[in-house]
């Protein structure tokens, strides 16, 4: 193996352990928000006491699970997509318009995260109405998935680009 590929495989085995920290992070806020949920069923109609924390708390976990599944899903590129126009592409073609792709989900992860970072700043002073903690804790997910997403997409475009024409290369080699 070349020093180039080992070097994509570290930059890849990086990148996957970042995503399943994703997703292992929002599996836990899952059962965190299951949880939360059955102690409200069982005050409301046990304790007929409703503990009113819980819709808040629901709204901060609903946040990170979806925000990180999301960055997780660029990483993994199982996010929703239409495929059949690239598909129809000779394979130069269908490799630039991947590129430009992951280009693109780049830029909408940066605009992500500088619009999240924004909304932090707006919310640090504002309490969350029965956690007490900032309302920035609700933006954070925001920040975090498009921080990930400029990640994820960016550096599979970056490898994409650099191992593109040593692809062609490559296949041409072969063919004779």
């Amino acid at each position: 193996m070349s020093a180039h590929a080992s070097t994509v495989a570290r930059v890849e085995g990086v990148l996957a352990r970042i995503s399943a920290a994703c997703i292992f992070i929002a599996s836990c806020a899952l059962v965190v928000l299951i949880v939360t949920f059955g102690w409200l069923v069982f005050g409301r109609y046990v304790l007929n006491v409703t503990p009113t924390w819980v819709e808040q708390l629901a709204l901060v976990l609903v946040g990170y699970i979806a925000f990180l599944g999301a960055a997780a899903g660029i990483h993994e590129d199982s996010h929703l997509g239409v495929t059949m126009f690239r598909d129809a592409l000779g394979e130069p073609a269908r490799a630039a318009v991947t590129i430009a792709v992951d280009l693109v989900l780049a830029g909408f992860g940066a605009v992500m995260f500088l619009a999240g970072i924004d909304l932090m700043r707006f919310g640090w002073d504002t309490l969350l109405p029965m956690l007490n903690i900032p309302l920035s804790f609700r933006t954070l997910s925001e920040v975090l998935c498009g921080g990930l997403i400029v990640l994820f997409a960016g550096t599979r475009a970056i490898l994409q680009i650099l191992t593109f024409p040593r692809s062609d290369r490559a296949a041409t080699d072969e063919g004779r």
